[in-house]
């Protein structure tokens, strides 16, 4: 059986990204919006990834970029950042470092986020807060790319 680490390297499409507040209402991202397009990459010991609101047209009105707790932050729509990654095996968390990021108070960030592998299913989970400040639990879901 491949432990995690083994299990997560390679390219990754986001499916779905959820917020939800500690009720379990979802609540939507102002930022990325509720169906947000993502790539996610992982090497044997450094990740990339990239998020972008689906509609980024010039008519729509651009939110301020806001930092959650635990989180990076997006401008106009598109989050992207990369850096090093390490992998606890017994808790199953995921740590990383961002060396580089489209928000430059972003690098150097270290974020820590609860992870899974199912075949060929990602899951990523997080406690971070909502543009309005309050508490969210963010799941991301991403598909293995060929």
């Amino acid at each position: 059986m491949n432990n995690l680490k083994s299990a997560m390297l390679g390219v990754w499409q986001l499916k779905s990204r959820v917020d939800t507040d500690p009720s379990g209402q979802r609540k939507i991202d102002p930022i990325l919006g509720a169906d947000p397009l993502g790539i996610l990459t992982f090497s044997n010991d450094h990740f990339a990834a990239q998020f972008m609101k689906r509609d980024r047209s010039a008519a729509a009105p651009a939110p301020q970029p806001f930092q959650g707790s635990n989180n990076s932050s997006a401008v106009n729509g598109y989050d992207a950042y990369f850096g090093t990654y390490t992998v606890d095996e017994s808790s199953g968390t995921l740590k990383t470092l961002l060396e580089g990021a489209i928000t430059p108070s972003n690098i150097g960030s270290v974020f820590e986020r609860h992870i899974v592998v199912r075949g060929d299913e990602l899951t990523i989970q997080l406690a971070t807060t909502s543009a309005d400040g309050s508490a969210v639990t963010r799941t991301l879901t991403f598909s293995r790319l060929p």
